[in-house]
């Protein structure tokens, strides 16, 4: 009632004009303070003030309803969003809160899961190029591309560009959705959570020829013994549990942050670590090649022959704050030159912009290069296959290089494959 007496294009006489508050005076049907005539014109008795519309919950929705129709500017609709939310049980706002999953307004909106890259506690969901992740068994959520995080409620006002009301109208609808739940294996006891991260790190052996995780890289990821060694002589590998491998995140001072966990049916990162970079190369290089994880900077690195003045790195998949802080460090060095090697698909597409616009940010030179299959690893995997069954076949190879000691390659893609540019506009390569 309230609301539709506020939004009436009828002008609003005040209420001086038409009542009064002498005692015992009858209020006549015509004079009523909206034009609209009353039920009954019998006598009222003594006019009460401050009673007239001072219900805080019908003024409260009354007020927001009219905003969101778009009666007042921006900040005022979201006071007055914020007022609806105040309106609402909170019982019921918790019960919904407990009874839809973000899974569910995902799997509805279309969203898949990506079990490969998945966890208990973080579920990647796709549609196309964008991505989810559900945390805190189902109630939470965020964008690994961006900012937006929040509740099942934050998460339609995110996918729909709905208000908060709406929002919550469409997870109601929601209620008894049946999701599809993953097939996740058995957890494993991990006795090393007891410790401290460095401590976690410390305990590990490095991997070696005759290892679980050294035939994992070597045998499953195709990653050369030459690269494996120089990569463990530099203290980035460690062994994990069930034949898995640890490629350690450290700042921009060294420190171990965390690491990313790799097997052949594992994938992670440490509990309680930080994803910042992995780093491969010498720290002074000014040749910044980032990549979306640390078996395809390593597999990139393999494929350049660890070039000179290069050092490669992995973000982890993600875009944390540390993460960004750490590139804008490393790119504002004078001649840096910031190499997006990120996947050749939508997602390793929205990272290669993000890494642009830091370029544009510090004002370092920027270069895009894409791998010719879906990553690094893959087009690795391809070139060593091919060179045993050339060897195995007894057909020559097609050149007679010089063989010995690893000599720096060349860039993995000719230029025909590679965008270029800098603050001064396109950098030929």
């Amino acid at each position: 009632m309230a609301s539709s007496l506020l939004t009436r294009s009828t002008p609003v006489t005040p209420l001086r004009s038409s009542m009064s508050s002498s005692p015992g005076r009858l209020i006549e049907p015509a004079a009523s303070a909206f034009g609209v005539p009353l039920a009954r014109g019998r006598p009222q008795g003594r006019l009460r003030r401050g009673r007239v519309l001072h219900d805080p919950t019908i003024v409260s929705r009354a007020l927001a309803a009219f905003a969101l129709r778009g009666g007042w500017s921006a900040p005022a609709k979201r006071r007055a969003r914020k007022a609806m939310r105040k309106s609402m049980d909170r019982k019921e706002i918790e019960a919904l809160r407990d009874q839809v999953s973000c899974a569910a307004v995902l799997e509805q909106a279309g969203f898949a899961i990506d079990l490969k890259e998945s966890t208990r506690r973080a579920v990647k969901f796709r549609r196309s190029g964008e991505i989810i992740i559900v945390t805190h068994d189902g109630r939470g959520w965020f964008d690994p591309l961006g900012d937006a995080k929040g509740d099942v409620f934050g998460l339609v006002e995110h996918l729909d560009h709905v208000g908060f009301l709406e929002g919550a109208g469409r997870v109601a609808g929601l209620v008894g959705f049946a999701i599809t739940e993953p097939e996740w294996q058995a957890p494993r006891p991990d006795r090393d959570l007891d410790l401290s991260l460095p401590e976690r790190w410390q305990a590990r052996r490095r991997p070696w020829p005759s290892s679980s995780t050294w035939a994992y890289l070597n045998g499953e990821r195709f990653l050369p013994a030459t690269l494996l060694r120089a990569t463990i002589g530099q203290d980035r590998l460690r062994e994990g549990p069930q034949g898995s491998m640890w490629a350690a995140h450290t700042d921009n001072a060294g420190v171990v942050t965390g690491w990313e966990a790799r097997g052949p049916e594992y994938r992670g990162f440490a509990s309680g670590g930080t994803k910042v970079l992995f780093r491969l190369g010498p720290d002074p290089a000014l040749r910044l090649a980032v990549t979306e994880a640390a078996i395809d900077a390593m597999s990139l690195a393999a494929i350049e022959g660890l070039r000179d003045g290069t050092v490669y790195l992995s973000t982890g998949g993600g875009w944390s704050p540390s993460t960004e802080a750490a590139l804008r460090q490393m790119a504002s060095r004078a001649d840096s030159l910031l190499v997006a090697a990120t996947d050749g698909n939508p997602q390793g597409e929205m990272f290669a912009e993000r890494l642009r616009a830091l370029a544009d940010t510090v004002g370092c030179d920027w270069s895009r290069l894409r791998p010719p299959e879906e990553d690094w690893n893959e087009t690795l995997k391809i070139r060593e296959k091919e060179k045993r069954e050339r060897k195995e076949g007894g057909v020559p190879h097609s050149r007679r290089p010089r063989q010995g000691k690893l000599r720096p390659g060349e860039p993995a893609l000719d230029p025909a494959g590679r965008d270029a540019g800098g603050p001064g506009g396109v950098m030929k390569d």
